[in-house]
């Protein structure tokens, strides 16, 4: 039997990370797979654990080699991607898999991999999005600007998800999607 690709996508700020980190704890077999980036890595943040931190020569050279399931550029010189070798890896050993991926990409995997599982986590409200954004205190006026017209782009595409998930309280929304990953995985 083969693994199951869930991907987990939504705006910046709406708690992601935090949902992800408690779903890898709760569920055994659930393997996250961390995105490659040429974005400045922050204060809290480690190589190999939070992204692969990359120079945009370093990430050009694995798109030239066709190493990533999916790459953006998702701000301005800032590009993510999802290397394509660890996940089949992990797919093809019965080990499912948690991309935490923004909107471009996730609909590009759907495309060619119509088996992947695609979870929108949308705020509870955009005012309580920018709240969330100010309050994480990461960007600059510029950055945070920027990623509030991304949250605008990506809440218009949330309807080709399979499942979406308001995030109005933590704990059922981690919850939530624990719930749907464990039908997912059991069908």
């Amino acid at each position: 039997m083969k693994g199951k690709l869930i991907i987990l996508s939504g705006p910046s700020g709406v708690g992601k990370s935090t949902i992800r980190t408690e779903l890898i704890k709760q569920l055994p077999n659930l393997w996250y797979s961390i995105s490659a980036t040429t974005r400045p890595k922050r204060d809290n943040e480690q190589n190999g654990i939070d992204y692969y931190f990359l120079t945009k020569e370093e990430f050009v050279k694995q798109i030239e080699n066709n190493n990533f399931l999916e790459y953006e550029e998702v701000y301005k010189d800032t590009y993510y991607g999802t290397l394509k070798q660890t996940v089949f890896d992990k797919l093809n050993n019965n080990i499912n898999v948690i991309l935490e991926i923004d909107v471009n990409g996730a609909l590009n995997i759907k495309k060619n991999l119509k088996e992947a599982i695609l979870i929108f986590i949308e705020p509870p409200s955009f005012e309580n999005l920018k709240t969330r954004l100010i309050n994480r205190d990461t960007e600059s006026e510029e950055k945070l600007k920027e990623r509030l017209e991304k949250a605008s782009y990506e809440l218009s595409k949330k309807h080709h998800y399979d499942y979406i998930v308001t995030n109005d309280d933590l704990t059922t929304t981690i919850s939530k999607v624990k719930e749907i990953i464990a039908n997912e995985i059991n069908n």
